[in-house]
Parts: structure tokens; sequence; C-alpha cells
């Protein structure tokens, strides 16, 4: 199957250019992608790191089949491997979208004190949190990571055609979600790896759809419950967001990014819903409200999963930051919350009230502390979108109600994760997934 080319990151081609380098990168994929690879399983792609085409110089760009992104500061280890002197990009073209198992080997080159790794893969997604690294040793884990491309393919009774993707916002900075490869982030305070193994993984998957609280949010400061939730799973599961800022249940339909999912849906898959922020705006516009369009919008996407086999999962907007004078929430979103449960109750589906666990987590924090769970760029106080740590717990009260619910995904949940309540925190001082590299002071769509 060829690789599929999608729009356009920084470091892809334009689409225009796509359709002439099709069968050239096709068959790159199909040689065993000659990128510094060593024997590996059928169908599985496996890269030495420091070695052929992925050594230390080598820097991805349209015509690559991996390399290592712009701006890496890299050096080659003599016992095999590459340490960075600040987190780094390796990336490699897959033959096609789907589900992919991922095994990498950390390393820790320092022979007298112990080192920490993260991993983040495609747009931030956490996948290997802080893990502990013995002075001259290494460690291997393995995750999934989902991988997609605009097109659309006549299945599951969905007609053919593509998802109209927001330029220059998905086509541009978060390209890197709808193209034909997997980007890793090597991150932590002495990040180095040996070896990437990438290989098809047949799981089932978590679909999320969404707005900006949910999508895989590009850059810091911001972040979302979405691109922390791989985090909290094994390698047995994947979780595919599909969620995108400023949208609604309204916007799913009409830029086709449910057709994208049912598409690829299969039996036993699950989507998990989560609208309401944007979908205010429809009141004022006289065009819907919590009760009307926003239900009807919420039961289209509820019915399309039952039909392809799926699981539908409602899931209530959190609350945003809005304390009053005795430092209780205010609560903005009590009416979409409710249409949500009502719904839920109405189609015999499970229910996540991530409103009703996101009010006891800011206030707990309280009014000043609080805002240090929200973004601020450049001390510009966000009060609707979260930042690492706001993201990190909400993904946990996530978690924590798919184990509430006793849906069957409990059984993927990491045996880390030993429940969480929203009124007892973390601690600010004990977060410590760090920081990418790329930053912006720009907000997401959406309030």
């Amino acid at each position: 199957t060829p690789c599929e080319m999608a729009a356009t990151p920084d470091h892809n081609v334009p689409p225009m250019v796509i359709p002439s380098l099709r069968s050239a990168i096709a068959s790159a994929c199909m040689l065993a992608l000659a990128c510094g690879r060593a024997s590996a399983g059928p169908g599985s792609m496996r890269y030495e790191l420091g070695k052929g085409s992925a050594s230390v110089g080598s820097v991805f760009s349209a015509g690559s089949t991996c390399g290592f992104e712009p701006g890496a500061r890299l050096a080659e280890l003599k016992g095999g491997g590459v340490a960075g002197e600040a987190p780094f990009y390796f990336t490699a073209r897959v033959p096609h979208e789907g589900n992919w198992r991922v095994t990498v080997t950390l390393l820790n080159p320092d022979p007298d004190r112990p080192s920490h790794a993260t991993v983040k893969a495609e747009l931030r997604r956490l996948m290997v949190e802080h893990v502990r690294i013995f002075p001259g040793g290494e460690i291997i884990r393995s995750f999934i990571v989902n991988t997609r491309v605009p097109r659309i393919e006549a299945r599951n009774g969905v007609a053919a055609g593509v998802v109209r993707l927001k330029a220059p916002r998905e086509t541009g900075q978060e390209a890197w979600a709808w193209d034909d490869a997997i980007t890793l982030e090597f991150n932590g305070d002495r990040p180095a790896a040996r070896s990437v193994t990438i290989e098809p993984a047949d799981v089932p998957t978590i679909f999320l759809i969404g707005d900006s609280t949910v999508c895989d949010q590009s850059r810091e400061p911001y972040n979302s419950w979405g691109q922390m939730l791989p985090r909290f799973f094994g390698p047995g599961l994947a979780v595919a967001n599909h969620g995108e800022s400023g949208e609604t249940y309204r916007d799913s339909i009409g830029r086709r990014r449910l057709d994208k999912i049912i598409s690829v849906m299969r039996p036993g898959d699950w989507l998990f819903m989560q609208f309401g922020h944007n979908d205010q705006k429809q009141i004022k516009a006289g065009t819907g409200g919590p009760f009307t369009t926003y239900e009807t919008e919420m039961k289209e996407h509820i019915d399309a999963v039952k039909r392809v086999g799926g699981h539908p999962v409602v899931v209530s907007p959190m609350e945003r930051r809005n304390f009053d004078e005795h430092g209780r929430i205010v609560p903005t979103l009590a009416d979409y919350a409710k249409a949500s449960r009502e719904v839920a109750a109405r189609e015999g589906v499970p229910f996540i009230d991530l409103n009703a666990m996101s009010i006891p987590f800011y206030e707990a924090l309280g009014p000043e502390k609080s805002a240090l769970a929200f973004a601020a760029p450049d001390g510009r106080q966000d009060n609707t979108h979260h930042d690492n740590y706001g993201s990190y717990e909400l993904a946990k009260c996530i978690v924590q109600g798919i184990r509430n619910a006793h849906l069957d995904l409990e059984r993927f949940i990491s045996p880390e994760f030993t429940g969480f309540d929203p009124a007892r925190p973390d601690p600010l001082d004990g977060f410590d997934v760090p920081p990418s590299p790329n930053f912006t002071n720009q907000r997401p769509l959406g309030d």
C-alpha cells in the first residue's frame, strides 16, 4: 500500500506535489525504508539511531523515509544510539494509516547519575512519563500510536471524500496529526535513545471527538486531556484524537470528522465525545441550544457509532475557571452538562460527568492556585484552556470515569493508575511532565 501523504506539516510537501511523489515514496516504504534499519518481524520497521540514514546529521524532509526533525542537537554514542543536548524529534514514514505499536529503547549514557525519560508522539501525546533509567543503563517501552490521513474511504456506509481541515491551523502547525509518518519526541533531563521499532498493531481504539479542551494542541503552553489520555493505558489500546479547536457537534458532522471516524471504526471500538464550550455560541446566533440541536446532533453521533457496532460514551464539558467571592465555581456549562446526561440516559450509553468532576478539582486548588492548571502565555491568563498539569488531572478524571462506569476498557488501564479523587488533586510541585520545545502565544480557537 502506498505511503499516504496528507496536508502540509513543516516537514512535508504541499498537497499538489503529493501525486507525483506517491509512487516513489511507496517504493521506498516497500524497500525496508533504508534508514539505518535492522532486522525486524514481518511488516515492522526497526531503526538504529545514529546509523545509516538515521545518523545524527540526518534531517527529515519531503523525500525522506525517516530522520530527525530540523534543529536537533545530537551526539552519536559509542555504544550505539544518540543523545540530545535538548529534547529532539525523530520521524519515520508508515505505509498506511492505522494503529502502530512503537517500541523505543531509551538510554542513560551518564555512568554516574540516573536520568529520567519522557516520550511523546505526534502532537505531544504523552506515551512514556518520567521513567527512571539507572546510570549507564537502558529501558524498553512500548506504546500504541494512531496515524491518519484526511482522505475518507467509502466504508461502513460512509461516502468517500475528505475531512475538511482548517487552514492554516491543521494544514500547518497541526499537520503532524494528519501525515503519513510517526513523529516521536524524546524528552527528559538527558534524552537519549538507541532504537525505534514500528509495527502494525491490531488493537481496539478509543476515538475522541471534541473541541480545544480535547484535541491535540500542537504547542506549549496549551494542552488537553485527550493528549494526556494515552499515558494511562497499556500497549493493548489505541487513542485516536479527532478533536479540533473551536468546534461543536455540528462542526464534527459538517467537516466530516464523524464520517472519518465511522469509516475506520471497527466493532468494539469506542467514541468518547465532549462538546459544549463552542455550542453555546449557537444560542446567540439563534441556531440551537443545549436542549434542542445540541441534543439532536449528539444523538446523530451516538446513532452512527451504534450502527457500526461501536460503543459511544458521552462526556460532559468541564467548567471554566470562574470563581465567586466565596471561592466557589460559578457554573457556565450546567445546561450542557445536563443535556449530555439526559441524552446518555435516554440512549442507554455510558456517561462521564467531567463537568461535575472539574468543579471540585478547581475548588480544591482555590481561586489563585487554580490558575496554574490553565495556560498563561506571557502572563495572559486563559480560564478555558488548560496547561500540562490541568489536562493531566482531567485525563485522570476520564480514566476514573471509565472505572466508575465499569466499562470494558478498565482492563486496559495501566496498573500505575490507582484511582483519582478530583477533590484531592496531585500536588502541583510534584508534577513533572517536561514541556515540549515548541511554544505559541496564539490562543486556541473557541471559548
